[in-house]
């Protein structure tokens, strides 16, 4: 799996189905005694089944059978520190020299993964899901456009319609999730006025933020210009930095409704062991109404009682420094909108 928040609920499922014993777990959260315990079993064949993270693929195995990665599309599964690896392509190497077959499954699949799929030439052969599971239904989803709720003096970070779809869901005691992707990526300045993004003139990807020098700066080719006060393009001083938002919406959500149950799930709050797994128990049994995080809050989860996703700046994604940045925000707004449980998707761009 991509990642370790989705550890938990994926290690319950294959308890209740295999038990306890032929399970082995590896991610970089265990400590070095955990681990170890875990590669032993895992080498000497006690354990039967591995599920970890992107470093499980590593894991000691003899006997492998199949070999799945889920989420296939997700950036996660390349590591950006030493040593560098493709986990898709480690795993790609291991079942050719075995002979074994890789499943790569995704809602929202890769672009070259669906490319080499759909190609008879290929070996990768395509098989579709026609159904969902449980025969259950896509959400309805409503894109508003925050420009028009400036327009009529609307100054917050939520619409007037999520704000009444939140309000209900409190009365009703359903449970709700706010997602802001942040993806990891710094500040980006945009014009709330007419959606105007300051963006590189070598690169054409979103300038950067950079506060301790008060610069713009391209992270590609290093161009570097002063900020940005008056838009070029509408002439609106109705410039705002974007990006940082999780901990900003949690003050919102206090201010306008003091009397709900938060919690936050993001970098800042999953420091220590097990704090994936804390957050998302507590947000599942202890009453919490409304759950606030980036991406990390809206991958495989299934909370029964959430009927309700606002999606807080939705394009905001479209301006990160990436150049697969469209492709990237199609893949988690539709994983936003799968939620099984969910009856409505906002979308705020």
């Amino acid at each position: 799996m991509p990642e370790i928040s989705l550890t938990p609920q994926m290690l319950d499922r294959f308890i209740a189905r295999f038990g306890k014993e032929d399970i082995a777990v590896l991610h970089s959260k265990l400590s070095i005694g955990e681990r170890h315990d875990e590669w032993e079993r895992i080498r000497s064949g006690k354990a039967k089944i591995v599920i970890g993270a992107r470093s499980a693929i590593f894991a000691p195995a003899e006997k492998i059978g199949i070999i799945i990665i889920d989420e296939e599309h997700d950036s996660s599964y390349k590591s950006e520190a030493n040593p560098r690896y493709d986990t898709k392509e480690v795993a790609t190497y291991i079942a050719k020299q075995r002979n074994l077959p890789l499943l790569l499954g995704s809602a929202t699949p890769d672009i070259a993964t669906y490319t080499n799929a759909k190609n008879e030439k290929s070996d990768i052969e395509c098989l579709i899901l026609k159904k969902r599971a449980n025969k259950s239904f896509l959400p309805k989803v409503e894109i508003v456009d925050l420009k028009e709720e400036l327009l009529h003096g609307n100054h917050s970070m939520l619409s007037v319609d999520l704000y009444t779809a939140i309000e209900e869901n409190l009365k009703q005691k359903r449970q709700t999730i706010l997602f802001l992707n942040r993806r990891g990526y710094s500040t980006f300045i945009m014009c709330r006025n007419c959606g105007y993004t300051v963006k590189c003139k070598n690169c054409n990807i979103s300038m950067t933020y950079h506060s301790y020098e008060n610069k713009l700066k391209c992270h590609y080719c290093g161009y570097e210009e002063e900020i940005v006060k008056i838009c070029p393009k509408c002439q609106s001083d109705k410039i705002r930095y974007f990006g940082t938002g999780t901990q900003k919406l949690e003050q919102e959500i206090h201010k306008q409704f003091p009397n709900s149950k938060t919690i936050r799930m993001d970098v800042d709050t999953v420091t220590k062991k097990n704090s994936h797994e804390k957050i998302l128990n507590q947000f599942k049994n202890e009453n919490i109404d409304i759950l606030i995080g980036t991406q990390m809050v809206v991958k495989g989860h299934h909370f029964p009682n959430v009927t309700l996703v606002g999606v807080i700046a939705a394009d905001s994604s479209l301006n990160i420094d990436d150049y697969r940045a469209n492709e990237r925000t199609f893949q988690i707004l539709t994983q936003v909108a799968r939620k099984s449980s969910v009856e409505k998707t906002y979308q705020e761009k």
